[in-house]
């Protein structure tokens, strides 16, 4: 909920809001980073903001000291509550609602997935030469 009653009151807590939304992401990544094979999906967005709500309100280690530390207490309380791991998906994502106000032709069409396979092959030029050398 906006409190600001001027649009440029308004413009001020949008950027705010953006701005925190990019530092507690950035500070999820940081500390995703850390553990080497976890992957960035299960950080929780709301434990980071409970906790940085938490560090504000605390305002308790807000002076770095010699050593500053990526992680910090928003990362390690994220480390610590970790989501489950995502299930592989199993369909693809189908459409809720049909677009067309007409009836697919089966009630239901089953339509299967394949596994993607991606080819990369880097082929590189001969060195073009300029002349005879010297």
């Amino acid at each position: 909920m906006l409190r600001a009653r001027t649009p440029s009151g308004v413009d001020q807590e949008v950027y705010a809001l953006l701005v925190t939304y990019q530092i507690l992401r950035t500070a999820m990544c940081d500390a995703t980073n850390t553990a080497p094979g976890l992957d960035p999906d299960r950080a929780s967005f709301t434990i980071a903001l409970q906790a940085a709500r938490d560090q504000v309100v605390q305002a308790a280690g807000i002076i770095a000291g010699s050593v500053i530390d990526l992680v910090g207490r928003i990362g390690r309380l994220v480390l610590d509550n970790l989501m489950p791991a995502r299930r592989l998906r199993v369909n693809a994502r189908t459409v809720k609602r049909a677009i067309s106000k007409y009836n697919a032709r089966a009630p239901n069409i089953d339509r299967p997935t394949y596994q993607a396979t991606l080819a990369i092959n880097v082929t590189t030029r001969p060195a073009l030469t300029t002349g005879p050398e010297p």
